[in-house]
């Protein structure tokens, strides 16, 4: 009981009752105005208030509860009290701003709805899951699910969110808000990215070449000190090969490409994404 009350386990449910309430704004103050839906079991949820007189904080309560019964052994001890909390608090919030305060739409315009219902939705998300929990439903299916085969989570969860799109065009009869809900998911899904790994201006650079000494000079003076040296074989008995693995700033890549082809003309670039850093400051 006590590793509740730690300051970790305090700052994770800081996230989940912020992240909580700015889902229960999104859901009341976007979607269900609009009659737009969302994904997950939130989505799902939505769906069945639209043709049933039950709230929308009952009905995900409903859907998500009995999932974490069965799902609870999959999800760990701490992982799962949180998602419980998580799934409760999203319920009272919703049914508290809905029925009781009676919150009025912030907006009623489709486009504008899924945009901004889908950043309210991806930042309370994505502060949910900095708390270490999650809203429960697609993704305790998805873990129960990866638990016993070889399909991933993100799989899992995308036939979901796949399924609930297929299901309100016949409960919405609305192709432009089912279309416009898609659009919202994705942009859900670009906030939740963002929020969570953060926007790099950074990219990871391999360089390969036989003139490593000369340009480890050249990048320590001009694009700074930090980089890996990689050794390796070639293809052929006896060839060695020699990298240099560098993260480079966006704007200095011509800088760097421009240094390879004075120095080393045979050598090449290999140049990616860097999704996530962590540490040196980052």
């Amino acid at each position: 009981m006590n590793n509740i009350f730690t300051k970790d386990e305090l700052k994770n449910y800081s996230f989940i009752i912020v992240g909580s309430l700015i889902l229960a704004l999104a859901v009341v103050g976007f979607f269900a105005p609009n009659k737009l839906i969302t994904g997950g079991t939130a989505g799902l949820s939505l769906l069945l208030h639209y043709i049933t007189p039950f709230t929308i904080g009952t009905l995900i309560a409903a859907v998500n509860l009995p999932l974490l019964i069965v799902g609870i052994k999959y999800l760990g001890k701490m992982f799962a009290i949180r998602t419980v909390i998580t799934i409760i608090l999203i319920s009272l919030f919703i049914d508290l701003l809905s029925e009781i305060i009676e919150l009025k739409a912030f907006i009623i315009d489709t486009t504008l709805s899924a945009i901004f219902g889908g950043i309210f939705v991806g930042v309370g998300l994505a502060l949910v899951i900095k708390g270490n929990s999650s809203a429960g439903g697609s993704t305790i299916v998805a873990r129960i699910i990866s638990s016993k085969t070889e399909i991933k989570p993100g799989q899992v969860i995308l036939v979901i969110d796949t399924l609930i799109i297929l299901s309100s065009l016949f409960i919405l009869d609305d192709t432009v808000k089912v279309l416009w809900s898609i659009i919202s998911i994705y942009v859900t899904t670009k906030v939740i990215d963002v929020m969570l790994t953060g926007s790099l201006n950074k990219k990871v650079v391999y360089l390969v070449t036989n003139k490593t000494e000369e340009l480890k000079v050249k990048i320590r003076e001009n694009l700074g000190p930090e980089g890996t040296i990689l050794n390796g074989d070639g293809l052929f008995e006896g060839q060695n090969k020699k990298m240099i693995l560098i993260v480079v700033e966006v704007t200095k890549l011509q800088a760097l490409r421009q240094m390879i082809k004075e120095i080393d003309p045979e050598g090449f670039l290999i140049i990616t994404e860097a999704t996530e850093m962590l540490g040196r400051g980052n």
